[in-house]
């Protein structure tokens, strides 16, 4: 089976890269039938490639464009009546403080990490709510619970995103669309790798500031894009339907252990 058509549950993911494409390759290990959205078309090949033979599309989005999102979301209604779930992993994380972060960065940061998720869940609503078992997860931070140095405009995106899904949630569950949240720790992802980059001195070794990353969590290491897919895999199964409202930690026991 290669056409999502083809599938009798649906899923549309935001991130062609990353978290994203771990979800969506869990999804589709799950009989879904997967819609892969990425704004880089180097990612967006990369998923192709590696989902070759799959009933998955990767689509070149935008997801900080209202217009774009709208347009996507009207193709989709368009070639199908319902959608089963919606995974919003789609974000950046630049660094700064409130003295260095520019305006324009604050701003594509929430345009990315926060509007994007609202765009997305706002245009396909009428789509989850006609499946009346669908849900929606949102990507989110254990930085929007506790964070580091100099990620101000990220860290809040991401407790914004805990807020949104808390309201989202109340507002849904009326129309039997379960929205829940997940917060990683550190998971090694481009974006991880890019961190570790440029936190790493000149002439050393990105791999020892990874494991480094890892052994502030409780599990001694960083995690992986397959155990959020599994978190994701079950939110948007069957036996998650008294799970609303929920922000799941799947972070290694960072936020419960002391750093001292």
């Amino acid at each position: 089976m290669t056409n999502w058509k083809d599938c009798s549950k649906l899923a549309v993911v935001t991130g062609s890269a990353g978290i994203g494409l771990g979800v969506a390759t869990r999804l589709l290990e799950e009989g879904f039938g997967v819609i892969l959205c990425g704004v880089d078309p180097a990612d967006n090949k990369a998923a192709r490639e590696r989902t070759a033979g799959k009933p998955i599309e990767v689509v070149q989005l935008d997801v900080s464009r209202e217009e774009d999102v709208r347009a996507f979301a009207a193709g989709i209604a368009g070639q199908t009546s319902r959608l089963d779930a919606l995974v919003n992993c789609a974000g950046i994380q630049p660094y700064g403080t409130i003295e260095t972060t520019t305006p324009e960065a604050w701003r594509h940061v929430i345009d990315v990490n926060l509007s994007g998720y609202f765009y997305m869940a706002h245009f396909l609503y009428p789509l989850l709510k006609a499946c009346e078992t669908a849900s929606i997860v949102n990507i989110a931070s254990v930085q929007g619970h506790l964070n580091q140095n100099n990620v101000l405009a990220y860290a809040t995106s991401k407790g914004a995103i805990h807020a949104l899904t808390r309201a989202m949630a109340v507002d849904c569950a009326r129309d039997r669309v379960r929205v829940n949240s997940i917060s990683p720790g550190s998971i090694r992802t481009p974006l991880l790798e890019f961190a570790a980059r440029e936190l790493t001195p000149e002439g050393g070794d990105m791999e020892a500031t990874l494991a480094e990353f890892g052994a502030s969590h409780a599990a001694g290491r960083v995690g992986t894009v397959e155990e959020i897919g599994a978190m994701v895999a079950f939110l948007v199964g069957p036996e998650s339907q008294f799970c609303i409202g929920g922000d799941f930690s799947v972070d290694g026991g960072l936020k419960a252990q002391l750093g001292v």
